[in-house]
């Protein structure tokens, strides 16, 4: 009896042994979206400017000038989207709605896992860079359907090399 009497969790006992929590759950929510945006954002900058695009226009193409620089960004890119990404997963999972969202999405998003290595060796084709377009496009509708609204936000190259 003594133990359920004197039950409960650490946040809730407050003192040395109580962790304070500085945000409200609501608080929380709204940050969540937050981080979900700014890492979504940055994925999809990314895949556009430096896969999407340069594939689109034949700068991947045996010939084409500056192919060899537009690879490595795009393998570079692509390593990027997929960090992003997850990142963007993880921030989501501190809002129900969104975490719930983008839970189909998981194993679109693993599967990019290995298209940076094939962008950097030239060996990736239209398919791969459909998928690429795919899921930024579902991670971009789950954000928008559940109050995160996306917009692509490109990061320099120092970013997709640090």
């Amino acid at each position: 009896m003594g133990t359920v009497a004197c039950g409960g969790s650490k946040e809730s006992q407050g003192g040395a042994g109580g962790t304070p929590s500085p945000t409200s759950s609501v608080e929380k929510q709204k940050f969540a979206k937050t981080r979900f945006v700014a890492n979504a954002g940055l994925a999809a900058g990314a895949a556009y400017e430096w896969i999407i695009k340069p594939y689109r226009a034949g700068g991947f193409k045996h010939g084409a000038p500056h192919r060899k620089r537009a690879l490595v960004k795009a393998g570079l890119a692509g390593v990027f989207t997929y960090n992003r990404l997850k990142a963007a997963v993880h921030n989501a999972q501190g809002d129900p709605a969104l975490s719930k969202a983008l839970a189909p999405l998981n194993s679109g998003i693993d599967s990019l896992k290995s298209l940076g290595t094939k962008l950097r060796s030239g060996d990736a084709g239209t398919g791969d860079i459909d998928k690429f377009q795919n899921v930024i496009g579902g991670v971009k509708d789950a954000g928008k359907n559940n109050g995160a609204e996306v917009t692509n936000q490109v990061p320099s190259l120092s970013q997709l090399g640090g």
